[in-house]
């Protein structure tokens, strides 16, 4: 056996007699104990509101959206919608208009996105859950569909049959407008059907049917501004993006649901390291409790070492002994730690022990990759704790 590691399993298993320095030694296993504890839940809290703030946009946001590189539109051929019939990896796609129009209520107005879709929108995208009040859109129809924010703006409800919702299109061309009425193109809707999914969201879009926003904005009928893609599970994303490229001569652009919502992934992660680096110093301030620990260790144990240099073991091999106690030390409280951190996680995931309100509990997500983090930081900054505190052992303390 490693005799290092046989005297370091002794000493950190063994009490002292000096009482004094069994207390430290508690403190500082109660200190990475806790310490783990803390940081383990904590990334599993914001990992839960990571998930959370990102199911907002899963349910308007596909799997894959292709836009055209050179326009706001673009034509699809027969050909080309065969060959995304055939493509294996696609489970289903959906065609698409997005412009910014605007909207009149009355005496109010609002300008934002008017979004055309066909009748695969729902399945592509599970908005239907999100649905407030009323019911989805029927194809070919002058049915609209509002988010929240919309109607609250407008004190707008649905089936108002007296008071239709108007919607106001530029018209393409160029040249000056000689007048203002003959520049829009005007038609009026029925909203059916209100959703609700994040404060943002419900004031961005008004969903219509395809062939209604075509006719609107003097679109072709195999004219659209983009395409959605729902991929099969386990489909290989990039084999999905070359397939499409070619299919299209490499003009049109992709983006997958990450890159849709880059900057509110970009905040995410960045909290994320934030609140990492602020408790992985509160757990370095911890640690110093396991230097000073050790230290007393060494202290307390000086004449065994001169004992054992007098036989003939070497200076390193001696500071080998505290480096491996104070790890052994670390991953032992770690795994404790970590062990109390997943009960607490869990029993928040199952019991909602702690509520943002009276019916959301705090969202917790219990990931191994949390777990091979907060044991690579405890390990690491155990062994550089050791490490310092081995450095006491020289020939100068022994003689």
């Amino acid at each position: 056996m490693n005799f290092p590691f046989y005297i370091a399993k002794r000493y950190l298993f063994s009490l002292s007699k000096n009482n004094a320095i069994n207390i430290i030694n508690l403190i500082a296993s109660m200190g990475i104990i806790v310490g783990t504890m803390a940081l383990f839940v904590v990334l599993s809290v914001f990992s839960g509101l990571k998930v959370f703030s990102l199911s907002f946009t899963n349910e308007i946001d596909p799997d894959l959206k292709m836009t055209s590189t050179y326009g706001k539109s673009f034509l699809i051929s027969p050909q080309q919608e065969k060959q995304l019939k055939e493509m294996k990896d696609v489970a289903y796609y959906t065609k698409i208009i997005e412009e910014r129009v605007l909207f009149l209520f009355k005496d109010k107005q609002h300008v934002t996105y008017l979004k055309g879709v066909d009748s695969i929108y729902p399945v592509v995208n599970d908005i239907k859950v999100k649905l407030f009040n009323g019911q989805w859109l029927k194809p070919d129809s002058y049915q609209v569909v509002i988010g929240y924010g919309i109607a609250q703006d407008f004190s707008l409800g649905i089936l108002d049959f007296e008071n239709p919702l108007q919607i106001f299109a530029p018209k393409p061309g160029k040249g000056a407008i000689d007048n203002a009425e003959e520049a829009f193109n005007k038609t009026d809707v029925l909203p059916v059907g209100i959703y609700s999914i994040s404060e943002d969201l419900d004031s961005k879009y008004v969903f219509a049917d395809l062939g209604l926003t075509q006719e609107l904005l003097m679109y072709k009928p195999n004219q659209i501004s983009g395409i959605e893609f729902k991929l099969k599970q386990n489909a290989d994303e990039n084999v999905v993006n070359a397939q499409l490229k070619k299919i299209f001569n490499n003009k049109v652009t992709l983006k997958n649901r990450e890159q849709l919502n880059e900057s509110l992934y970009k905040m995410l992660n960045t909290e994320n390291i934030a609140v990492y680096l602020i408790f992985t110093l509160v757990i370095i301030v911890a640690l110093f409790n396991l230097i000073g620990a050790l230290i007393m260790m060494i202290l307390d144990k000086r004449a065994n070492l001169k004992t054992l240099f007098n036989l003939g073991t070497e200076i390193s091999s001696l500071r080998k002994i505290f480096i491996l106690q104070g790890t052994l030390l670390s991953v032992f409280g770690g795994l404790i730690g970590l062990y109390y951190g997943t009960i607490l996680v869990t029993l928040q995931q199952k019991y909602g022990l702690i509520m943002i309100t009276p019916t959301l509990a705090y969202p917790v997500v219990f990931t191994l990759e949390n777990v091979l983090i907060v044991m690579a930081t405890i390990i690491s900054l155990g062994f550089i704790a050791s490490l310092i505190a081995s450095s006491r052992v020289s020939k100068k303390l022994l003689d």
